[in-house]
């Protein structure tokens, strides 16, 4: 049902507040701002009439909205001339490799496209700032490990390379951009773009001053506790750590090889690979934000270009790092054709075939994973999504899908129940067990999985 008017109290007890910040960018009151909730989710908060008041500019403005625009939509007005797609929507170029020069490969979790595409759009005159996620220099004092922040050079664009897997904010950056004149880029998540692209509609201030908005693949937003759980695990006290890189570059390793490295105060090192921890496994949704349910984007279409990792061979394996980008906008289209002409970017052509294989596992959780969830039981707002309700064929696939909602939702409920107690074996368990039956049903890993072969459950 679609519903002319929302209230953010609405929208976060139906699960689908994915913690953006446009709703609070468009409050004119001091008490309302995003804060993280006991779970470490970003939602809004402020006086009760606030919370409470339904608004039509809401429900057309927040992305998870049954009465926003959906992505087609949006990419329909903001792209005529991009050609649309089946799967990944309108693009005008498709392209696997990485930046050949000035080093932004090495500094960058893949290939270093995104910090490339923000700098060279500066020094081009075409933005005078960048919004994008950076690390805070006191985590104690913030009270969180990254947010999103405006840079005006490139060195201050270079702080903010690198993959976050870790909850973010747009309110203060939005009314940033509303109270200083000038042309700025947004990188972010699809539904942050969506959201973007959306407030641009309503407001003629936005639409004039964000020129450029950069998408980011996504498989789901983390909640703050992610890091949490790696430290906790990593024997290290949370308040001692001083940064956090999620994905340490070794180029003697296969990219696919995520290693977790914790620097802390007192200037030494913990890391680990994520396979050694127990919520390692992305697939399995640990600390997932429930609106992610409820989101059949994968590639940001709604942004000018979007930028993912190219998980398939022979890239998987190169610890170099490699992106896979889409280009929707002519003129970004044309800066990086320009590029690849003078030899600055070694891009190689490819097609939607190719975008889709990249991003394979992610498109079964956000189309046919999707589909089937849309026919669970709701309370609340219910969503309006680009595909039907509908479940899958086979068993297995449903079990998956159900397996991986409920670790989503109770890996917050039982690491805060851990935090509780100070109990770490408690999550520790917990979490080796849930993996141990959502690997044999995934991958028929184990006795349990051999089992479930033989039971012939498909």
């Amino acid at each position: 049902m679609r519903e002319k008017s929302l209230s953010p109290l609405r929208v976060v007890r139906s699960g689908l507040c994915i913690g953006c910040g446009s709703c609070v960018a468009q409050s004119n009151s001091p008490a309302t701002r995003m804060d993280f909730d006991p779970y470490g989710q970003f939602h809004p908060t402020g006086d009760q009439h606030w919370m409470r008041s339904r608004s039509e500019v809401l429900a057309r403005t927040c992305p998870f909205s049954p009465s926003a625009s959906n992505e087609d939509q949006i990419a329909a007005d903001l792209f005529p001339a991009a050609e649309p797609h089946e799967t990944i929507g309108r693009f005008i170029a498709a392209h696997v490799g990485y930046v050949a020069t000035g080093g932004f490969r090495e500094r960058g979790s893949s290939g270093g496209m995104v910090s490339w595409v923000l700098e060279e759009l500066m020094r081009r005159g075409l933005i005078d700032g960048a919004a994008h996620v950076a690390p805070v220099a006191e985590p104690e004092t913030d009270g969180r490990f990254f947010r999103y922040r405006i840079s005006r050079s490139p060195d201050e664009i270079r702080e903010g390379a690198k993959s976050r897997y870790y909850p973010v904010e747009m309110s203060e950056i939005l009314r940033e951009i509303r109270a200083n004149p000038g042309r700025y880029a947004v990188v972010g998540v699809p539904c942050f773009i969506k959201a973007v692209q959306l407030l641009r509609r309503q407001d003629p201030l936005l639409r004039e001053r964000i020129a450029f908005t950069l998408g980011l693949f996504c498989g789901h937003m983390k909640s703050a506790r992610f890091v949490e759980s790696f430290a906790m695990q990593m024997n290290v006290p949370i308040e001692e750590v001083q940064a956090v890189e999620f994905r340490k570059k070794d180029v003697t390793r296969p990219a696919s090889t995520y290693t977790a490295e914790l620097t802390l105060k007192d200037g030494s090192i913990q890391k680990r690979d994520w396979w050694n921890l127990v919520d390692g496994d992305w697939g399995s949704g640990f600390f997932q934000y429930e609106a992610c349910n409820f989101c059949d984007d994968v590639i940001a279409e709604t942004a000018d270009i979007s930028f993912g990792d190219a998980w398939v061979e022979p890239y998987t394996s190169d610890g170099r790092g490699t992106n896979v980008i889409v280009t929707r906008s002519p003129v970004v289209n044309d800066l990086i054709q320009a590029a690849i002409e003078d030899g600055r970017l070694c891009l190689e052509p490819v097609d939607e075939e190719f975008v889709v294989a990249t991003q394979a596992a992610g498109f079964r959780q956000r189309r046919e994973g999707l589909s089937y969830r849309l026919t669970w039981p709701k309370t609340g707002l219910k969503s309006v999504k680009r595909v039907r309700p509908a479940a899958p064929e086979s068993r297995r696939r449903r079990l998956i899908y159900r397996t991986r909602a409920l670790v989503s939702r109770w890996s917050h409920r039982i690491f805060w129940l851990t935090q509780r107690t100070g109990n770490p074996i408690l999550f520790i368990r917990w979490s080796k067990s849930a993996m141990t039956f959502y690997h044999a049903l995934a991958y028929s890993r184990g006795e349990l999985g051999k089992l479930l072969d033989r039971w012939g459950l498909t």
